[in-house]
């Protein structure tokens, strides 16, 4: 691990201490794996890369800890792409774009996006509480594979 990813560990495993939440093998197996992931990876990918450390965990146990992670604020579950939920570890404020064809999803930032908030906040008069923003097209890879 890098040492920002351990910094990123170290703080969530903090988090889940704070909200009383035990900090099992699993979860702390389940969230290093999360936050070394770039590939928004789902339970099943989870539950697979781990199942050798882990022979008695089961795919339910995966699920469970992601949903411990998701109350706390930990994970996000990203349900567009295709029909798997996939999770993502929340870092910073990000955005996603989705291949059509292979269902990759990559994050990206753009701070200026964050204005979307204030003007709509002005505009409307409501008191924003987030927004979010897929953007869709056609990976690298599955276009080089399409053409060849």
């Amino acid at each position: 691990m890098t040492v920002s990813e351990e910094q990123l560990l170290k703080e969530a495993l903090d988090t889940l201490k704070q909200t009383g939440v035990r900090i099992t093998p699993q979860r702390h197996a389940i969230l290093e794996y999360l936050i070394r992931s770039m590939s928004h990876p789902t339970a099943d990918e989870i539950y697979k890369a781990l199942e050798g450390k882990f022979p008695n965990m089961s795919v339910a146990t995966v699920y469970n800890n992601l949903r411990v992670f998701k109350e706390v604020g930990l994970v996000k579950e990203l349900t567009y792409g295709d029909s798997s939920s996939r999770f993502d570890f929340v870092t910073s404020d990000h955005y996603h774009i989705i291949c059509e064809r292979c269902g990759k999803i990559v994050d990206f930032h753009y701070p200026g996006l964050d204005e979307v908030e204030t003007l709509a906040a002005h505009v409307t008069g409501f008191k924003v509480s987030h927004h979010c923003m897929e953007v869709y097209g056609v990976c690298a890879d599955c276009q080089h594979y399409r053409t060849h």
